[in-house]
């Protein structure tokens, strides 16, 4: 399907073009833009690196990259449209702390609308901003400029705050788009829309009818080539800190007053703000073999598992547990969010076999995504029996046509239109921060659980404590 959509048009500056991101994520989406005609006819793509190419040699890159195999971008690669990307390609080489570098991309810049997309080490950012401001041009005098940043924002709420200053040095708040990709998931978007544009299960979400709720972010892989990366940050970090709690505040926020940046941000950030950190209620895990893997410290403690309980401090959700668990080499990959419903002291047929299951509404984000609705039917017959069925809506479209956008896509597409609805302002990273970093402090050694199982026997231990189990994701609906 082809798109058009009217943007201005302007030059994308990439710094770390030949980086892991920009292989995995970044130039997949940009071939995706171009086919989808979502980008202006005179648009520019820069890349920067310090290996020595030419433009042609980029553009064998690109080829190259785009031909890899990719779990992320797995559909046709069309030579025609392969063309049209090419002739926006140019490359710039140069070493990210040399001035000479900026004079040259001052030179080469000839749109005034500009976007610099930082796929680099954040260890790097404060020279490309010096630079930057050196040459002016991280000015918006004739046009407009914007800084796209990904996640981690920091590696706790000092760095985090420290950061956020530096951005604030040399641009202003509207020029920052603080990338966590998970924003730009279609299913979590529809988790609003599901919300708010409907008014049948909104009444429900709240401690009168809410027992208690539930989010997992399971792998069945391992770090791949990131344990460099990963070792140094661990799960509670890597997906925890930023995807696990951009999705509770999804599905727990009040309605905004509109449907705006300023608005939606700031139920977020009211979320993130009233969540309660608990350290004596946290296990933190690691793989058997962890160790071993590539770029890994042999002695490593790094946590590659983690669930925690916690509460939201607010009235709507008063006394509503909250546990939330992710971690790789599991049993199943899968991402969701569960609200487990109460059952009715006085419920009909709760003597029968499946009558005191709960009704579950679940937000699946990936894969079979869809929004569904666990409920009890009678099967077919003259007697009186319970299954458990899924009310659904689904998502059935082949995710190789790339029909759903990708989140990186569609984040693109936000901030070429201006729109930071789904990107994260410092308050928010920084009351993420808050909320994790009494958690980080206890970590101490992990427990080594088996890869393929659910992770540590603790993990079961906490949430059993309370009565409850965790439920073992169903991949019985939204089925291609």
């Amino acid at each position: 399907m082809i798109y058009s959509i009217p943007m201005e048009s302007f030059a994308l500056v990439i710094f770390g073009i030949t980086s892991n991101l920009a292989q995995i994520k970044l130039i997949p989406a940009l071939y995706d833009m171009e086919e989808k005609n979502l980008l202006p006819a005179d648009m520019t793509i820069l890349g920067i690196a310090r290996r020595e190419m030419s433009d042609q040699t980029l553009k064998e890159y690109v080829h190259k990259v785009l031909h890899l195999e990719n779990v992320h971008h797995q559909h046709e690669i069309k030579e025609d449209i392969f063309s049209k990307l090419c002739k926006r390609l140019k490359y710039l080489s140069g070493e990210i702390q040399d001035p000479a570098l900026y004079k040259k991309l001052q030179n080469y810049l000839k749109h005034d609308n500009r976007i610099y997309y930082l796929a680099t080490y954040p260890d790097l950012y404060h020279y490309i901003f010096e630079n930057l401001q050196k040459y002016k041009l991280n000015l918006q005098n004739s046009g407009w400029v914007r800084l796209m940043i990904e996640k981690p924002i920091g590696s706790d709420l000092p760095s985090a705050k420290a950061l956020n200053q530096l951005l604030l040095k040399y641009f202003t708040e509207d020029q920052i788009y603080r990338l966590d990709h998970y924003l730009g998931k279609e299913t979590l978007q529809n988790i609003l829309t599901f919300r708010f544009a409907n008014d049948i299960f909104e009444p429900l979400v709240n401690k009168d009818f809410v027992d208690h709720i539930q989010i997992t972010a399971t792998e069945d892989f391992g770090i791949g080539r990131r344990g460099g990366y990963y070792d140094q940050v661990g799960s509670l970090k890597d997906v925890g800190q930023n995807h696990q709690l951009q999705m509770l505040a999804f599905a727990t926020m009040d309605a905004p007053s509109r449907f705006t940046n300023e608005a939606v941000t700031k139920e977020r950030i009211k979320i993130l703000k009233s969540l309660v950190p608990m350290p004596n209620k946290v296990v933190f895990g690691q793989y058997e073999g962890y160790n071993k893997e590539p770029n890994v410290d042999s002695n490593s403690t790094t946590d590659t598992y983690y669930a925690l309980k916690t509460f939201i401090k607010n009235d709507r959700f008063k006394d509503v547990p909250i546990y939330i668990r992710a971690g790789k080499k599991l049993k199943q990959y899968v991402t969701e969010i569960s609200l487990v419903f109460k059952n009715p002291v006085n419920r009909l047929f709760k003597n029968l076999k499946s009558g005191d299951e709960p009704n579950i509404l679940v937000y699946r984000i990936q894969p079979n995504e869809g929004v569904v609705l666990k409920i009890l039917t009678k099967l077919p017959g003259h007697g009186v029996k319970l299954q458990p069925e899924y009310m659904q809506y689904c998502y059935r479209i082949d995710p190789h046509t790339h029909f759903v956008p990708d989140p990186y896509e569609r984040l693109l597409v936000d901030t070429i239109r201006g729109d930071q609805t789904f990107f994260n302002d410092a308050q928010e990273v920084e009351a993420q921060w808050a909320f994790t970093d009494p958690l980080s402090k206890v970590r101490g050694k992990p427990i080594i659980y088996k890869v393929g199982s659910w992770g540590p026997k603790e993990a079961d231990q906490l949430i059993e404590a309370d009565g409850r189990k965790w439920l073992e994701p169903s991949m019985e609906f939204c089925r291609i």
